[in-house]
């Protein structure tokens, strides 16, 4: 049976197929991830701007049964980004959340609190004050909501285990942990978080924090692999 259904969308990737559609990756509000083909000729179901990585678009969409890929009937743009994509910092950050979006939204199901934290993650692309933060807060959020976000260490916990997920102390039993300062700096952003905080931290803290929590989703996130982003980012957030 095919049902026609509206659904709020963040494109993730759009790859070329013929010469009048395209492959369309989205996660979207109502199905979670979603496979589509869309038309991108004369007549098109939507311009080449709205599949743009991380575009927040609106889609009509044919679903049809247990299908792989459905229809993009009509696509429409929801929100446009405002300098993000002109300033190299916030491109930058942009360009690091669709790899990391890419490789982590993958359920085919509905999680409207997920939808709403990555909406919520790009709106902060635009409208934070410090983007230099962001790539910590999209992997900490994202943990909290795939469900490997760990709790705060106990009083004398000043290590972290990135394989088991946990804070501990004594001797690391392997080579993929944290040590202190740095645990120590990863629990302070937890309880930022937690509490609605702002933190503040060097850029030589912050950048060796977003290595060790990027091993910390390869260890966790089965295929999230090695990004290609970080390398940028060091370069350009001071």
């Amino acid at each position: 049976m095919t049902l026609v259904h509206t659904t709020r969308a963040i494109v993730l990737r759009a790859f070329r197929h013929g010469d009048n559609s395209a492959v369309l990756k989205a996660y979207t509000e109502v199905f979670g991830a979603r496979t589509y083909m869309v038309r991108t000729g004369k007549r098109s179901a939507a311009r080449p701007a709205y599949l743009q990585p991380l575009a927040r678009v609106e889609l009509v969409v044919t679903e049809s049964g247990e299908r792989d890929m459905h229809r993009v009937r009509e696509a429409r743009l929801r929100l446009a980004y405002g300098d993000a994509h002109v300033d190299q910092a916030r491109a930058a950050v942009l360009l690091f959340m669709q790899e990391v979006f890419y490789r982590t939204l993958r359920e085919e199901s509905p999680d409207a609190g997920l939808f709403n934290c990555v909406e919520q993650l790009l709106a902060e692309v635009d409208t934070g004050s410090r983007p230099g933060l962001l790539p910590l807060l999209v992997l900490v959020r994202l943990a909290k909501h795939l469900g490997f976000l760990p709790e705060l260490p106990q009083p004398g916990e000043d290590r972290f285990d990135l394989q088991e997920g946990w804070f501990f102390r004594g001797p690391a039993p392997h080579v993929h942990c944290m040590g202190p300062p740095i645990a120590s700096v990863f629990a302070e952003l937890l309880r930022t978080e937690l509490n609605g905080g702002e933190m503040r931290m060097s850029g030589t803290i912050r950048r060796e924090l977003l290595d060790h929590l990027l091993v910390f989703f390869r260890m966790h996130v089965e295929g999230f692999g090695q990004l290609r982003s970080p390398e940028v980012l060091h370069a350009l957030l001071h």
